[in-house]
């Protein structure tokens, strides 16, 4: 029996997936196997020596300290692309929002409580109403920064309401290729987007290397009364340099799913209480896609959208299977065959990947291995976590 602690409110349709013959699920139990959670916050928190995955229902994993778990062993997951649909719909508000004052003109009808006669009320608001006026966005052009899951789909969307399109993202795969429309035009250079487009908006993680990507120098280049769109991450931006923007007027407007004390009040920014991923749907999708990848992990050893560790799949046969985690460093995994060798093991399939500083294996072998085996593997040199899985 597989157990699970569950952390934050998860959907019920992803606790739903866990059989209940062989998993035991919920928040209360502590010697388990995996926690799978959305927002709380893991860092400095200690965690059972037993715990060999960590799911995040949702695609930032800011919160969970995955390099200290790589070197535990545990795999982190997060679910990118379930939630994405529910980001592209509040970009697309946010476009409306920013080409036209939506908010100002509902903020303004609010204001007219007093008045009691419709003739006279629809009389001011006829008067009025040139003070709300905006553009089109058609014939506009976004500018995508990232074109993975989400921002593939925010490109297509803005191609449909009648936008021109620009993208850019160095490190795009394959999978995002197809499905990007072929009228998406790539540019080569961050700076190259911002010179043309008349909306920005983000669609990378916040990782190292997008810490502060929007700054100083990106917004110089940027075409004059730009709207900059952030529904990705916080420490995409530079704030003070989205502020200087602003005062000066070469960034028209700044649209944020992550507000700042030093934004309230501004007539030049819409700001909203981290709301992309808050629909009912995304959070079923991520709560379901957390839940199928813990699965496949604890009983299959297969790896997909891991963080920390390489996507590693390979299909069941009927044999009993050994995964393990290791130091990518030269002849681990020659060391391991070395001691299946030595107990007489029959390796049927083996797949052996890495990422970074870590690999992962997972080898078939066809008879059940003993203990001194698995005891061998475990102290081999640069192996940090073995297991032994029983028949498919």
């Amino acid at each position: 029996m597989h157990k699970i602690q569950t952390i934050n409110n998860l959907a019920q349709k992803g606790l739903d997936c866990f059989p209940s013959d062989k998993y035991q699920v919920g928040p209360d139990l502590s010697v388990v196997d995996a926690l799978m959670l959305r927002s709380h916050k893991l860092h400095g928190e200690p965690i059972d020596e037993r715990v060999i995955a960590v799911a995040r229902a949702g695609a930032g994993v800011n919160n969970i300290p995955i390099d200290e778990y790589a070197k535990r062993g545990i795999v982190v997951f997060n679910t990118p692309g379930a939630n994405a649909n529910a980001v592209k719909e509040l970009v697309a508000a946010a476009l409306l929002l920013g080409s036209r004052d939506i908010f100002g003109g509902m903020s303004y009808v609010q204001t007219l409580g007093d008045i009691e006669d419709s003739a006279e009320m629809h009389k001011l608001l006829e008067a009025n109403k040139k003070r709300f006026a905006g553009s089109e966005i058609t014939g506009l052009t976004l500018g995508v920064v990232g074109l993975g899951a989400i921002g593939a789909m925010v490109a297509n969307m803005a191609l449909e309401l009648g936008m021109k399109v620009a993208g850019f993202d160095p490190a795009i795969s394959i999978e995002s290729a197809w499905r990007l429309s072929s009228r998406v035009q790539k540019v080569d250079s961050l700076q190259a987007l911002v010179g043309v487009a008349d909306f920005l908006t983000l669609h990378v993680p916040a990782i190292p290397q997008t810490r502060g990507l929007i700054n100083r120098e990106v917004l110089a280049r940027a075409k004059p009364g730009v709207r900059l769109l952030n529904f990705a991450r916080d420490e995409i931006v530079d704030l003070p340099a989205v502020i200087e923007s602003l005062d000066s007027g070469k960034l028209a407007q700044y649209i944020s799913d992550f507000p700042h004390p030093e934004l309230l009040g501004r007539e030049d920014t819409l700001l909203l209480p981290h709301i992309g991923a808050s629909t009912r749907e995304a959070e079923e999708n991520c709560a379901v896609m957390a839940a199928e990848q813990l699965m496949d992990f604890l009983e299959n050893g297969n790896i997909r959208n891991s963080v920390n560790y390489p996507d590693t799949q390979m299909a069941r046969g009927d044999g009993y299977r050994i995964t393990f985690c290791n130091e990518n460093v030269p002849k681990v995994l020659g060391r391991v065959l070395t001691v299946l060798a030595d107990h007489d093991m029959n390796v049927i399939d083996m797949v052996n990947l890495s990422r970074g500083d870590f690999a992962y294996s997972i080898i078939d072998v066809e008879h059940k291995p003993g203990p001194g085996v698995m005891s061998a593997i475990h102290n081999t040199e640069n192996v940090i976590r073995a297991r032994i899985l029983g028949p498919g």
